[in-house]
């Protein structure tokens, strides 16, 4: 289509006024068409008088490469955290045998809780020597949203609920301790990190590894999860299993969430590395909305204790023992700690 002199002007006063692509548009040829004709044409635009002039003020934003450099360092710092999180070393420093216990979920305010058993798996951690526990999350019922109508269903308040939790967590000497999703609705200003602050273990949301450092130098890995993805009705440790045949070369895998028991041993053929996959019930032993639904009742032990004792290697199944009693558990760590003189 070939314009005249006169038409390309006007494109090109068109352009000066609302652009150069609706200009293209209006006359149905490329904008740098468009473009080549302004270039020709020095066509001289009317600018209209502004009918009032507000004077140049302040505003709250920071100036964009400040902006910028300071996006910069949030990423650095937090891909910093992130990467550090990825294995955690933790120093043990007794010599010998130690076990972990691992708490499934406490729900401490839940009517359905047994409390009372809790608090006994809590004592013992306290009177037996070299075990630590450790805990997959939900330490509360947290209602939040529009759940918050269930507190109406239970007999202990909010309040009283952030003080039980407090209790129970200053109760136990924590190794590690994993933020659930009931936990994580309480958002920022968390609560629990505040108590874990006054620890020394490990709290995150969601999960955490570690990397145990005996003072031997032997080293045995746990990875912690609130949940591992994937459900199988043939195996209640399906997901956390699942996790070490996809390729977590960890000693113990272990998770809580769906309120049922799951236990599996995994050989790794080509490192020779044993994995103890977990899958960890509550304390929550009355569930409203198992009963609801129908769940059956697959709650076998709710606080297993993974003994490890660092003088065998990876291949040898003595070097972690799981016992599903707490109970039975320390007095085996007692006995093995006594044997070897520590």
């Amino acid at each position: 289509m070939s314009f005249t002199e006169e038409e390309r002007k006007t494109a090109v006063e068109t352009s000066n006024e609302y652009g150069s692509k609706y200009a293209a548009e209006v006359y149905a040829v490329h904008p740098r068409t468009i473009r080549k004709w302004r270039s020709k044409y020095k066509v001289k635009t009317t600018i209209k008088k502004q009918d009032f002039e507000v004077e140049d003020y302040d505003v709250d934003s920071e100036p964009i490469d400040e902006l910028v450099e300071r996006r910069k360092r949030r990423f650095f710092l937090k891909d910093k955290a992130t990467n550090s999180q990825e294995l955690i070393n933790v120093k043990i420093n007794k010599n010998g045998p130690i076990g972990i216990a691992h708490f499934g979920d406490p729900h401490v305010d839940d009517d359905g809780t047994n409390i009372g058993l809790l608090l006994k798996h809590a004592d013992l951690i306290r009177k037996t020597d070299g075990l630590f526990g450790g805990n997959v999350g939900d330490v509360q019922n947290n209602w939040v949203g529009r759940l918050s109508r269930l507190y109406g269903e239970q007999s202990t308040t909010a309040r009283e609920s952030w003080r039980l939790s407090e209790y129970f967590l200053s109760a136990v000497e924590w190794l590690y301790l994993v933020g659930g999703n009931h936990d994580c609705w309480t958002g920022s200003g968390d609560p629990l990190e505040w108590i874990m602050g006054r620890q020394n273990g490990v709290f995150n949301n969601h999960g955490v590894r570690l990397n145990l450092v005996f003072p031997n130098k032997k080293e045995v890995r746990i990875n912690a999860r609130h949940d591992f993805v994937g459900r199988s009705i043939w195996n209640t440790a399906h997901g956390v299993s699942r996790a070490v045949q996809m390729g977590w070369r960890d000693h113990v895998l272990s998770a809580g969430h769906t309120h049922v028991s799951g236990y599996q041993v995994l050989k790794c053929p080509a490192s020779g590395i044993i994995s103890h996959a977990l899958r960890i019930a509550s304390y929550k032993m009355i569930d409203r909305y198992a009963l609801e639904k129908g769940l059956p009742d697959q709650n076998i032990f709710m606080c297993p204790v993974t003994i490890i004792d660092p003088q065998y290697e990876d291949n040898d199944p003595r070097l972690v023992t799981t016992i599903f009693d707490p109970f039975e558990g320390a007095e085996f760590l007692t006995w093995k700690r006594n044997k070897g003189g520590f």
